[in-house]
């Protein structure tokens, strides 16, 4: 793959070694303030409020001032806010800082998102965002393993970790990505002919509602991976086991990912369509959710977490390339920064969900519902999914989209 690709799979690497700071912000909250779950959910509803317009800003600031520019801008400012978290006095404190984090968390994710796509053929995106998230898997077998130890001793450091993590991975790709380019008139890359790369007027992604479908459906998948982060570590408490050992959950899940590797190239595996795919995928996430809502033991869950990350594996090795599939030339970053707006709602949804849940229904409860709403995205794939693959018309006017 490109040169541009695998540095952008080092740095995330690297930057994913100490990104595991997000899920202990609640425990930081009750532990250190006497906070309630209540409202620990909703200062983490706040962050998650915050990415929408980070995710947006993301793939405007891309068009404007380039790509390489919005990742460093996005990383320091993560960095930034984290430091901030780690020093915070006051619950109040905290607010602010989680805030300002969501309001930079975005702003990498759709740059770098489109540097892939654009780097390679629609034929080697899977491959390519495979790699993508092996790196991020590799990273965060080192990364759990942190927080089970700093976890310990102090909740603080956490956050000062992830934040180095954040400038040397800012750092890396000052250095390596390419300078950025002249922008055209669009907001896109000027391909030297004047028009910005894009012969079919403004990129205006909303306006696809084959965009909305996988929106839809992502928003959803998204509040299923935002439940695990957020609230397994609050279940281990609930059932008396250390809080902290959620970072070894990470780790496994992590290691799973990266073992799950080869197994994508099988040929039986990689020659499934989409659809077929991704409902694999969400089947797969189901049963390991299932797994917690009865787990009692460390090692249960550890078993639990092996299904469901083989699971996401193949969901996420899909879904990014089906959106990039549909976007025009040169509208990559609108086109991804609009899709990623799911994680934000979700990241707003999630802390009060998982909490609220946890809360009135316990443990077994959230699990069994975000099983059966795992089976649900299953069922519903071939419907979401199939027609943007077989080629349907999604939108007034357009023809088969480039997936």
């Amino acid at each position: 793959m490109p040169r541009t690709v695998w540095m952008l799979v080092v740095a995330r690497a690297i930057n994913r070694l100490g990104a595991f700071s997000l899920p202990f912000l609640t425990v930081l909250i009750g532990t250190e303030f006497g906070a309630g779950t209540t409202t620990a959910g909703l200062v983490s509803a706040g962050f998650g409020l915050a990415t929408i317009p980070s995710r947006v800003a993301g793939g405007r600031l891309a068009g404007r001032i380039g790509r390489r520019r919005t990742i460093v801008l996005g990383l320091v400012g993560c960095a930034l806010a984290q430091l901030g978290i780690a020093a915070a006095g006051s619950l109040a404190a905290v607010a602010v800082f989680a805030v300002l984090l969501g309001l930079s968390f975005e702003l990498y994710e759709p740059p770098s998102q489109a540097l892939i796509a654009d780097a390679v053929g629609p034929a080697d995106r899977v491959r390519a965002y495979g790699a993508l998230n092996a790196a991020l898997a590799v990273g965060g077998t080192g990364s759990g393993l942190i927080a089970a130890g700093l976890g310990r001793w102090d909740l603080r450091w956490l956050f000062v970790v992830d934040a180095l993590t954040c400038l040397a991975c800012a750092l890396t790709l000052r250095l390596a990505l390419p300078a950025d380019g002249p922008r055209g008139p669009g907001g896109v890359p000027d391909d030297g002919h004047g028009d910005g790369g894009h012969d079919g007027g403004p990129v205006r992604p909303w306006r696809d509602r084959g965009l909305w479908a996988m929106f839809a459906s992502g928003t959803a998948f998204a509040l299923v991976s935002l439940h695990i982060v957020m609230a397994l570590p609050l279940t281990l408490g609930h059932r008396g086991l250390e809080p902290a050992d959620a970072g070894l959950l990470f780790t496994a899940s992590a290691v799973t990912v990266v073992a799950a590797q080869p197994a994508l190239r099988l040929r039986r595996l990689a020659a499934l369509p989409d659809p077929a795919a991704m409902a694999l995928g969400h089947a797969l996430l189901a049963a390991g959710l299932a797994g917690y809502a009865a787990a009692r033991t460390l090692p249960a869950f550890l078993a639990a977490t092996a299904v469901l990350s083989v699971g996401e594996v193949l969901v996420l090795g899909r879904v990014l390339g089906v959106v990039a599939g549909l976007a025009p030339p040169g509208g990559t970053d609108r086109y991804l920064a609009a899709y990623g707006i799911s994680w934000g709602v979700a990241t707003v949804a999630a802390p009060v969900t998982a909490t609220q849940l946890l809360e009135r229904a316990g443990a077994g409860a959230l699990w069994a519902g975000t099983a059966v709403l795992c089976l649900v995205l299953a069922a519903a794939q071939p419907l979401v999914v199939g027609p943007l693959t077989r080629g349907l018309p999604v939108r007034p006017g357009a023809g088969a989209p480039a997936a």
